[in-house]
């Protein structure tokens, strides 16, 4: 008998949370990104899903080439740029555009000697410290890269928000004053909003100005993950408060029912004793599928549609369930849901201890993905 559990994604919910993308910011371009395997949803399956997107991100060349191998059209943009000269010639054979963030990188592209020219988006550092010029360096590195051959015109500008999630955060005061001081005053294409700025952030979202404070063609890109799958960037907000739809459901089945007399304990560790005559369930996920294994006794899964707390400490292949108030007559076969409608994954990653990009992006090799309308 095949292994139950699956991971079904939603093309409609993937298509509805890229319409709430619009939504939020209207006149912007949107790249999608589909990185981590579109973090761990498919990124085939999801990519195609978004082909109204205006274009696609990923962190790898293996995953761009991949894009264009199902022969996806779309401007793709390697994040973290080229990490060796190899990396040019892919690029230029599959059309890729680059993030370049480093001097490394603008010395790969000076001695680039291939015919093509490179689509740029130039990353500049404005307090996230991780990739990106230093601000101060602005014209000498606008200087050096219009001394390329290789390299096409117009060239687009980005950066990263560190805490995007907290509009009122001192940090992202002090990057939004960066950004509208020396990037927005540029007059170029401008990426800024991830998915919490969108939400949060609407000063990200307009066009820039040239220093002329003359109104430009509206050009802002932003560069949603999150969202797209349904999921909530917001600490305290879950998917539906901020209108998206989870793309993921992650579901398994029942496979055994058990008695448990009041004493009597279930599971490794011995953690979870019923405290009176109990129906448990048993489900077939564990922490070998993705599901995390710290999870406590109590946390809510759902069973049939209905919720049910977890008894006991989660195995490799198994997870034991209390349906002892089940509203229904629980039957071996039942489907049990780990998170996704009905359940948010924002939940359960809280009660775990953990972020919702560990949960979806965790989920392991042997789970079935199962993409449905």
């Amino acid at each position: 008998m095949t292994r139950p559990t699956r991971a079904r994604i939603s093309r409609s919910a993937l298509s509805a949370n890229l319409a709430r993308v619009r939504a939020a910011a209207p006149g912007c371009r949107v790249i999608a990104v589909v990185k981590a395997n579109a973090y761990g949803h498919g990124l085939l399956p999801v990519a195609r899903a978004l082909a109204r997107t205006d274009a696609y991100a990923v962190a790898r060349v293996e995953e761009a080439l991949a894009l264009r191998e199902a022969g996806l059209a779309h401007p793709v943009l390697l994040l973290e740029g080229p990490l060796a000269p190899a990396d040019l010639d892919q690029a230029a054979r599959f059309h890729l555009d680059l993030v370049i963030h480093s001097d490394e990188q603008l010395g790969m592209l000076a001695h680039y000697r291939g015919p093509a020219r490179f689509t740029l988006w130039l990353k500049f550092d404005t307090g996230m410290h991780r990739l990106g010029f230093p601000l101060e360096t602005f014209d000498a590195v606008l200087s050096r890269v219009k001394s390329l051959s290789c390299v096409a015109r117009p060239l687009r500008l980005m950066t990263h928000l560190a805490c995007a999630e907290e509009r009122d955060h001192p940090h992202t005061r002090r990057q939004l004053e960066h950004i509208r001081s020396t990037l927005s005053a540029r007059g170029c294409d401008l990426s800024v909003a991830n998915s919490a700025a969108v939400l949060t952030l609407p000063e990200t979202l307009q066009s820039p100005r040239a220093a002329t404070d003359a109104p430009t063609t509206p050009c802002n890109w932003v560069r949603p993950g999150l969202m797209l799958y349904g999921i909530s960037p917001l600490p305290g907000r879950d998917a539906g408060a901020v209108g998206l739809l989870p793309a993921m459901n992650f579901e398994t089945r029942l496979i055994a029912l058990r008695r448990v007399a009041t004493g009597e304990s279930v599971g490794y560790g011995a953690t979870w004793t019923a405290a009176r005559d109990s129906l448990v369930g048993i489900a077939a996920a564990g922490y070998g599928d993705g599901y995390p294994r710290g999870l406590p006794s109590g946390t809510p899964v759902l069973v049939d549609g209905h919720r049910a707390p977890l008894a006991g400490r989660i195995s490799m292949d198994m997870l034991a369930v209390d349906l002892t108030d089940h509203p229904g007559t629980p039957v071996v076969g039942d489907t049990v849901t780990l998170w996704g409608q009905g359940l948010p994954v924002e939940r359960i990653a809280e009660a775990a201890g953990m972020i919702p990009y560990e949960l979806v992006c965790g989920i392991t090799q042997r789970v079935a993905m199962e993409v449905v309308d």
